[in-house]
């Protein structure tokens, strides 16, 4: 019994999950996109969830649904837009890539009813945090740290970019 449970939940975050991501690429108004990437974001951690991955779903929501949004979210407001509400128009991109994405769309439905499903094995951790922290903490403490200083520089640029320009050209 608990196996549908675990299905409806996974129809229903799949669900939620694409219609989100419809959403994001579709409004017009920026800001209402990223807020739907963060809706994207929280059911792919609770796909995790699913999986019993509960320390990449806290991962999911800390670091996309709240910094890399948010950091979006700033970024978009400092541009300083005079219209908002058509910051994000459609193009004649859109008219080529919903064909392509659609036929996609397709073409993986397809290939995965036709794949060959494996039952997964009975035993699944319970404790991934134990596991994760040694190979994080230990193993790749360098490139862990580089990412985290990549980060730090990649919103300090991002802000010097959005930074107003004066009238006479002086940035300060």
């Amino acid at each position: 019994m608990e196996n549908i449970y675990s299905y409806i939940a996974f129809v229903l975050l799949s669900g939620m999950i694409l219609g989100s991501a419809l959403l994001v690429v579709t409004l017009k108004n920026l800001v209402h996109s990223v807020l739907w990437l963060i809706v994207a974001f929280i059911g792919v951690a609770g796909i995790f969830l699913l999986l019993n991955a509960d320390f990449v779903a806290a991962v999911q929501v800390l670091v996309y649904a709240g910094a890399v949004c948010i950091m979006i979210v700033f970024g978009v407001m400092l541009v300083q837009r005079i219209d908002m509400a058509n910051s994000n128009p459609v193009n004649r991109r859109f008219k080529i890539a919903a064909p392509v994405v659609g036929g996609l769309f397709i073409v993986i439905g397809l290939l995965t009813a036709r794949a060959q499903w494996v039952a997964a094995g009975k035993e699944v951790p319970t404790q991934t945090v134990q596991n994760l922290a040694p190979i994080l903490l230990q193993d790749f403490v360098i490139p862990f740290e580089v990412a985290a200083i990549l980060l730090t520089v990649a919103l300090t640029g991002a802000l010097v970019l959005v930074k107003e320009v004066k009238s006479n050209g002086d940035r300060s």
